[in-house]
């Protein structure tokens, strides 16, 4: 008989689909932010923005925008984290995915490794607002009380 509570078996199929998700929505929500802030700053729109490390700054107001749009950012990242993962356990698993998936897409798009002390900052940062917050959400979620009232007794259970 298979139990309904949870799920204990490695499905490759639904991790690969998860890290995808997450890879997405955090670079389309990324760049809806970076969009956004470009229009605040009156800046043009280009990938720079994202993967260039040279953008974090803050000398000026669009280098604050940007620091801004990741930070930002990563909240919504622990929203996905809540709504995609759903896990606690597994949530700074999929933030260290997606910040050393986005080290290497820096690292290539700038044909050189990041060696700014504010990249680096800047993105420890954002993933421990990331999983902190992520974590906290799916905690919530998974400490939620089970009914065990008369109407949950009448109830058919699988188990």
């Amino acid at each position: 008989m298979k139990s309904g509570f949870r799920n204990t078996q490695w499905d490759p199929i639904i991790l690969i689909s998860q890290i995808i998700a997450m890879q997405c929505l955090l670079y389309v929500s990324l760049g809806l932010l970076m969009f956004f802030m470009d229009e605040i700053a009156g800046a043009n729109h280009t990938l720079d923005h994202l993967f260039q490390y040279h953008e974090i700054h803050v000398t000026d107001v669009g280098g604050r925008l940007v620091i801004l749009a990741f930070v930002l950012n990563s909240m919504i990242g622990a929203l996905a984290l809540w709504f995609i993962v759903r896990r606690t356990k597994l949530c700074l698993d999929f933030c260290c995915t997606f910040h050393i998936f986005h080290l290497f897409v820096c690292w290539w798009f700038n044909s050189s490794f990041p060696w700014t002390f504010s990249w680096w900052l800047l993105n420890c940062v954002c993933a421990t607002i990331m999983c902190a917050l992520g974590e906290v959400l799916c905690l919530k979620t998974e400490l939620k009380e089970i009914p065990v009232g008369y109407s949950a007794l009448n109830t058919k259970a699988d188990l």
